[in-house]
């Protein structure tokens, strides 16, 4: 047995489906390990594909994606996942090869120093220098991706660890014929060290994963907080991803926001939480509920720019924050009261010990959902503007009315996809992703292949931008070959619309900005894929219904006209 076949047996063990990869000769045992023992192996154009691909299996599951990468360049290209992972607290296990033990520092090839790289983006990462070491390193890393903050870890394999110990003493020693002193002196130390290496291989064997315990919080600070809660005029509940870190606390926090009765704001993995139309929900003009607010809970969100660093809460009101990590917890503006401990716990706890009557904030919800309905009738009047192509804000609501029951809707773009979260409204938990706090770009063919494989029965759908397209062409290549239907719509208006908005206005100059009107159609059906083409408005209905019948891939590439709809939205 190689050690190969030692990471397929832990990865078996712990549970793993499918192992997502880009083929590297420092890692083919490890590939071949996993397939013959029962785990999908997807593979794909690019790896930072193969992490976004991970980290959607861990946001939708609750557990560890992974993904493995070969030495070098193949683990380079991994960077800016990784840390869209760690910044989305994102349980994913990075598997990198690496250059053989004895050889590294010397000019192998594809040799730099990966744990430098690594470490300021993981949780923790470590480099196997021994066979035997392989599985309790697995098997570690597993754990602490889950435990308190969930992040991305990265344990380094050398090849000469993943090979039959015949062949790796083949490696060292075919070449090792002189009868020098030095020589001699030179095949005794890789003996010795080969023996070392390989000693005690099959010392551990891979074991079931351990239960990872949700951090508790401090059930006295959540009764306080219910007492402040109780006194509340005008109470908004903010709640984001952290709060559904496992996919079995949904209903759980679903059912504690209806017993507290307060207008939610839904962000990230928790948007769907309450279904498309949830009487509690409140979906547009939150800055300005939460400067009216007397009470704001935080449930599972830092008070970053997107809350322009804790200011669009008023200094008056009553601030409970509820986070797992302690940094978030008092980011930007420290708390009236810090729950530190797992948010969907909080929320629980601060309902059981609020009790009493969920209607008592009617009259605040009534001003809440006026305030929606005001909103939508804007977006409704801005969908009917004429635009040079297709509006940009129509064309999401017929992609909203074109989505099938269940569908999983991907979010990869600037303006447009922002323009499309004013609109799509996931009709169920864990239907919507999207980068997270990072803004990466580049994430939508793998956080789509992602969640075709956690659930290949539900429709997958892809909102992306023409600049963010770019990123994943290829990616319909994978599509084809693996049998993922997936639908992406492209709103294809030629420019880097976000950017050029304000850069324009303000610097009076588009460089940089300006795209092609290319035919991005014609490029997913060069790889095997079903392309369409829109011009106008009353084309879209009978291509999105083509595209969502369709059993294969399909891209419908949609000319797409300039709009304002988002003017002066810039984050920093």
């Amino acid at each position: 047995m190689h050690g190969g076949e030692l990471v397929g047996e832990v990865l078996r063990a712990q549970g793993v489906r499918v192992l997502f990869t880009l083929c590297g000769g420092h890692i083919s045992p490890i590939l071949v390990g996993a397939k013959s023992r029962g785990i999908r192996v997807v593979d794909t154009r690019h790896e930072v594909t193969a992490v976004f691909a991970a980290d959607a299996v861990a946001r939708l599951t609750g557990r560890p994606g992974v993904a493995a990468v070969t030495a070098g360049p193949g683990l380079t290209n991994t960077i800016t996942a990784v840390k869209n992972a760690q910044l989305a607290q994102s349980p994913v296990v990075l598997l990198g090869g690496a250059a053989p033990t004895v050889l590294q520092g010397r000019g192998a090839l594809q040799d730099i120093d990966q744990m430098a790289l690594l470490r300021p983006h993981v949780k923790w990462a470590r480099g196997v220098r021994r066979v035997r070491d392989i599985v309790p390193a697995l098997e570690h890393a597993f754990r602490v991706s889950q435990q308190d903050v969930p992040g991305p870890v990265f344990v380094e394999l050398p090849i000469d660890l993943l090979y039959d110990e015949s062949v790796v003493r083949e490696w060292y020693g075919a070449a090792r014929t002189g009868r020098t002193p030095r020589e001699r002196a030179v095949r005794a130390y890789l003996k010795l060290r080969l023996r070392r290496q390989f000693r005690g291989a099959r010392a551990y064997r891979a074991t079931p994963p351990a239960d990872v315990v949700s951090p508790a919080p401090d059930a006295s600070r959540l009764v306080e907080a219910a007492q402040r809660l109780r006194k509340a005029e005008r109470p908004v509940i903010l709640v984001g991803s952290q709060a559904l870190v496992s996919p079995a606390s949904a209903e759980p926090v679903r059912a504690a926001l209806e017993r507290i009765g307060a207008p939610v704001y839904l962000s990230g993995m928790a948007r769907g939480l309450l279904g498309a139309d949830h009487p509690l929900q409140a979906r547009h003009r939150r800055r300005d509920s939460l400067r009216e607010a007397d009470f704001a809970l935080l449930a599972g969100v830092p008070a970053d720019f997107r809350l322009d660093y804790g200011n669009h809460i008023r200094r008056r009101a009553f601030l409970v924050s509820a986070n797992r990590s302690a940094t978030d917890l008092r980011k930007n503006r420290s708390p009236d009261i810090g729950v530190l401990g797992d948010a969907a716990l909080a929320l629980a706890g601060i309902a059981d010990a609020l009790a009493g009557d969920p209607d008592r904030w009617a009259d605040w919800r009534a001003r809440v959902q006026g305030r929606d309905a005001g909103r939508d009738v804007e977006i409704a009047e801005q969908a009917g503007l004429p635009a040079d192509g297709v509006n940009p804000v129509r064309l999401c609501w017929e992609i909203a009315d074109a989505l099938p029951p269940g569908a999983v809707v991907v979010g990869d773009g600037g303006d447009f996809v922002a323009t499309a979260s004013y609109v799509l409204r996931p009709d169920g938990p864990l239907r919507w992703l999207d980068p997270g706090v990072f803004g990466t770009l580049g994430v939508g063919a793998g956080f789509a292949l992602g969640a075709a494989m956690v659930n290949p029965d539900a429709p997958v759908w892809i909102v992306f931008g023409d600049g963010a397209v770019g990123y994943s062409l290829s990616e319909f290549d994978t599509f084809v070959r693996h049998g993922v239907p997936v639908v992406a719509v492209v709103g294809n208006d030629a420019a880097w619309s976000q950017i050029a908005r304000a850069q324009i206005e303000l610097l009076g100059d588009d460089v940089g900005t300006v795209l092609a009107p290319t035919r991005y159609d014609r490029v997913a059906a060069g790889f095997g894929a079903v392309g369409l083409h829109v011009d106008s408005a009353g084309e879209l209905p009978a291509a999105l219904a083509k595209a969502r019948d369709s059993a294969q891939p399909t891209l419908i590439d949609v000319r797409m006209g300039r709009s304002d709809f988002r003017k002066g939205s810039i984050s920093m």
